[in-house]
């Protein structure tokens, strides 16, 4: 019994009319008691009819045809399922970032001019050029040492504050002079959660090579492994990985060491840190 046939019960037809040619007539219906009189068939009817059964339990469509549940669908059946499948937009992609540095052939040829392009070019900082902090120290430095970013209350000079003071002492158990020693930050100013990746992508490393080149120091400590990261180090590629030793760009002698915040909450830290040196310098 199909759902048209099921919609009738419950239902009293009358006899049906005969329209005269031209004529249309209408066929009025009545509930299941004889006694109600006849009226014309209102919008609800169906509706009222529908819950009743719903409520009865009968909420189903139902034949008598039997049906082979196996057979595979009709290309036609395909077809209207797929073009009645719903059609989703691509995921809205984020503008790609400014190149860091703009085109390598307008960068600094020399040290003496990278500081002040370190401080005004646009494309270094997605436009901003407030906040900047230049690096400092002499070309040809025996030691260059490379940070992620200036610190947070970092002004008038590079790590001034605590990072600064532990920058000092190991430069000062080195047997050096402050003044004799090359420090930079791969960003030029203070960044406490960066991209590194988009950073990289859109060439943070090539800009930072390019500075090392300049500077051409005897030997170079980056700390953290963003900035060892983006200065070549690859440990997996090392034949120890456990040594965090390698060379920058034309072959300069360089130590990967870890961030500075992460020396000064672990002591132990910094002993392993001495060690390294100690083999570096002897070495």
């Amino acid at each position: 019994m199909d759902l048209f046939h099921t919609l009738q019960v419950g239902f009293s037809v009358p006899k049906p009319l005969i329209a005269a040619r031209g004529q249309v007539k209408t066929v009025s219906v009545t509930l299941s008691d004889p006694s109600a009189p006849e009226r014309p068939l209102q919008p609800g009817d169906f509706a009222a009819a529908l819950d009743w059964w719903r409520d009865a339990g009968v909420d189903q469509q139902f034949s008598d045809a039997a049906r082979d549940w196996l057979a595979p669908t009709t290309p036609a059946a395909t077809a209207t399922a797929t073009a009645a499948a719903p059609v989703t937009a691509p995921p809205a992609q984020a503008p790609p970032m400014m190149r860091i540095g703009g085109a390598p052939a307008n960068w600094p040829p020399d040290l003496a001019s990278f500081t002040s392009w370190w401080l005004s070019e646009p494309s270094l900082d997605n436009g901003q050029v407030f906040d900047r902090i230049a690096p400092r120290g002499p070309a040809g430095a025996p030691l260059m040492i490379v940070v992620d970013h200036p610190e947070a209350g970092d002004s008038d000079r590079l790590l001034a504050g605590k990072q600064g003071k532990l920058v000092h002492a190991i430069i000062a158990a080195l047997g050096m002079a402050p003044e004799q020693v090359y420090i930079a930050s791969v960003l030029p100013r203070h960044m406490p959660l960066p991209d590194w990746q988009a950073l990289t992508a859109a060439g943070l490393g090539d800009v930072t090579l390019h500075h090392v080149g300049l500077v051409a120091p005897q030997r170079l400590i980056a700390f953290g492994k963003h900035v060892s990261s983006l200065l070549g180090h690859d440990p997996a590629k090392s034949a120890d990985p456990r040594l965090p030793f390698y060379r920058v760009g034309a072959g300069i002698p360089a130590l990967a060491a870890p961030e500075l915040t992460v020396l000064m909450a672990r002591p132990r830290g910094k002993a392993d840190l001495w060690r390294a040196l100690l083999d570096w310098r002897d070495s």
